[in-house]
C-alpha cells in the first residue's frame, strides 16, 4: 500500500476485519490518528484521535467503531478534515492498534485477525488501500501521513509501518522519525 496526493481537503480512513471464529475471543482493531504541530513535527503530538475521542476542533471524528468485526465494509472509520485545521497542525499520522490478546494471553498480531483491509479515499476516490499481510508479526502500524506544506496544501503518504509495540508505546513512538 503506497500513495502520495497532494491538494487534500477531507479524507476518510476505513479499516475492516472478519469476526473472530465462534467460541474465541473478539478481535478489537481500532483507528488513532495523532496530530503534530510546526513546533515539534515529529515529538508529541498536540492531540490523539482514537475511540471514545474526537480532535479538540472537530475536525478529525471516529464516525464508526467496532469491537468484534462485525458488520458489512468497513467496521471503523475515520473521518480527517485537513482543509479546516488550524495553519499551525502540519503532521497527521493515522495507525492501526490491535486492543487484544491472542491465546494464551500473548498481544495478538495482524496474522491472528482474518479478513483485515484498509481504504483512504476523498469523496468516492480511492487514494490507497490494502491490508496487513506484509507485517504479520506487528501489533500496530501506521498506515497514512499526512503533511501540509508551506502553501497550506495536504498531501499522502500511505506507507505501511509495522510496530511490536502496545498501545501506550505506539501512541508515543508512532509519529516519530523514521
Amino acid at each position: 500500500m503506497t500513495g502520495v496526493r497532494k491538494g487534500l481537503a477531507k479524507v476518510e480512513v476505513g479499516l475492516r476485519w472478519d469476526p473472530s471464529p465462534a467460541g474465541t475471543p473478539a478481535h478489537d482493531l481500532d483507528i488513532v490518528a495523532a496530530v503534530y504541530g510546526a513546533a515539534d513535527l515529529h515529538g508529541v503530538p498536540v492531540h490523539l484521535v482514537h475511540f471514545g475521542s474526537r480532535s479538540p476542533d472537530g475536525t478529525i471524528t471516529l464516525n464508526r467503531d467496532s469491537h468484534t468485526g462485525q458488520g458489512f465494509g468497513f467496521d471503523e472509520v475515520m473521518t480527517l478534515e485537513l482543509g479546516r485545521m488550524a495553519p499551525d497542525l502540519r503532521r497527521v499520522v493515522v495507525g492501526v492498534i490491535i486492543q487484544d490478546t491472542a491465546a494464551g494471553g500473548a498481544a495478538a498480531t495482524f496474522a491472528d485477525v482474518a479478513g483485515t483491509g484498509l481504504r483512504i479515499r476523498e469523496g468516492y476516490t480511492d487514494l490507497a488501500q490494502g491490508d496487513f499481510g506484509s507485517v504479520p508479526s506487528a501489533t500496530a502500524a501506521t498506515v497514512a501521513e499526512f503533511t501540509r506544506d508551506d502553501s497550506g496544501a495536504w498531501s499522502l503518504d500511505a506507507r505501511l509501518r509495522g510496530f511490536e509495540a502496545g498501545p501506550e508505546e505506539f501512541t508515543r513512538t508512532m509519529g516519530a522519525v523514521r
